[in-house]
């Protein structure tokens, strides 16, 4: 099958997929079982827009994606003719260094943004998942931030604008380059998590945060019921912590820390050095009062964190009240008999749950009817194929399939965007 691609137009690298890295086949074995034909990473958005023309024209099958690192995430699919990476699309379009905004391509690295930022005494308060291989095109589209949403938000509340390759090639914009800005329909938020499924992004405006002056890490350890009431006090006081993780036993022994039936609750603060020393006394009076062990960590210790929960076999993002979350990781911690990690964010109720193999089939049935109970959900992001058969990974009980559905054949009337890899199978 060719690619046609405008003589006028930069060259794409085509390389055919039994060339291709062990990192991007490993990644498709994980949601089919039949191998694509090829890899087509594209110069410039003219290539990138006559190859979504072409497979338009032709019904070709596409999965976009940036730098694969979390092309396994999302349920299982048919044969998918091409991947179409954005990882050559990768400049920085504009940066407002006074108004605090950047756009960039899509295929721009969540790493290179930083270190452009860095001198401007500015960044990207996001904490994904692979900080130094994800673009922040695959960011959006799966919707991947981290600790920091305790403060600033998810990705949606940190996204200005945005432009988007439909399914037939033809380029839309969203937002704009301004914080205040409400014109249109607020397509960012409904390509924000879509996991390529509507369109093909090609480039995002994000408002930015300065740099703060001095940066503290606190690990407090304790019994459930001492970091459960350390938790609510925490959200009820004036404190106002950068991030804040509940840590399941397990997690802290991987992280080596705790005696082994502590858990932890990760705090970090972010602010100059007079507001940082107040809350580190604070939170002090709060540790002592509840009987609680209080540490200053590295913050290397984050990226540690990070990389425990995503080197597990199964890895699954969980959403559940926050006042019901530690309940949550008691019920975990007896399901799996403490063999699971697991993180769930003090404030948002979201968090990242991973195991050491897929032997935990009803395990997963048991944690998603907990969620589903108490108004959360349960799914499952990374997991070998075999595991996603038995195992929908989404689990979505809601009665709002009938309209995203409606929405993908608005966008996608030919299902060739990421065939059914999105909730119910969209």
């Amino acid at each position: 099958m060719a690619v046609v691609v405008d003589p006028g137009t930069q060259n794409i690298d085509l390389k055919a997929w039994q060339y291709c890295h062990p990192h991007w086949r490993r990644q498709m074995e994980r949601i089919s079982r039949q191998s694509p034909e090829a890899l087509l990473v594209p110069h410039s958005r003219a290539a990138l827009t006559e190859i979504f023309r072409t497979a338009h024209r032709e019904k070709i099958t596409i999965i976009p994606c940036g730098n694969g690192t979390k092309l396994a995430w999302g349920g299982l699919t048919p044969k998918v003719d091409w991947l179409v990476s954005t990882r050559q699309l990768n400049r920085i379009v504009d940066h407002a260094v006074n108004d605090l905004t950047i756009t960039v391509e899509a295929g721009i690295t969540f790493a290179e943004l930083q270190n452009h930022l860095r001198p401007h005494k500015q960044y990207l308060p996001l904490d994904p998942s692979f900080p130094n291989q994800a673009t922040l095109g695959g960011i959006v589209a799966t919707a991947d931030t981290g600790s920091l949403r305790q403060r600033y938000g998810g990705v949606r509340d940190l996204l200005l604008g945005i432009t988007m390759l439909r399914a037939d090639g033809t380029l839309a914009k969203a937002g704009g380059k301004v914080v205040k800005n409400v014109a249109g329909y607020d397509l960012m938020k409904l390509l924000t998590g879509s996991h390529g499924s509507l369109a093909t992004i090609t480039e995002l405006t994000f408002r930015l945060y300065p740099i703060q002056e001095q940066s503290q890490t606190i690990l407090m350890l304790g019994s459930s019921a001492q970091i459960r009431q350390a938790q609510g006090q925490i959200l009820n006081s004036v404190l106002t912590p950068a991030a804040a993780d509940l840590l399941s036993p397990r997690l802290l022994q991987r992280l080596q820390k705790g005696t082994g039936e502590d858990w932890g609750l990760l705090l970090r603060f972010e602010a100059i050095r007079e507001s940082i020393t107040a809350q580190l006394q604070e939170l002090k009076t709060i540790g002592q009062h509840l009987g609680l062990v209080s540490q200053p960590e590295h913050l290397d210790l984050w990226a540690q964190l990070r990389e425990a929960l995503f080197g597990e076999m199964v890895v699954a993002k969980v959403g559940i009240l926050s006042h019901q979350s530690m309940a949550l990781l008691q019920h975990i911690e007896t399901l799996t008999n403490g063999q699971a990690i697991a993180r769930i964010h003090c404030k948002s109720g979201l968090g990242i749950i991973a195991f050491p193999h897929d032997q935990f089939l009803r395990q997963f049935r048991a944690i998603r009817d907990f969620c589903q109970a108490h108004h959360g959900f349960f799914t499952i992001l990374d997991a070998p194929y075999r595991l996603k058969q038995q195992f929908e990974p989404w689990g979505y009980p809601g009665n709002a399939l009938p309209l995203m559905r409606n929405i993908k054949q608005q966008f996608d009337p030919q299902n060739i965007l990421s065939p059914q890899r999105f909730v119910g199978g969209i």
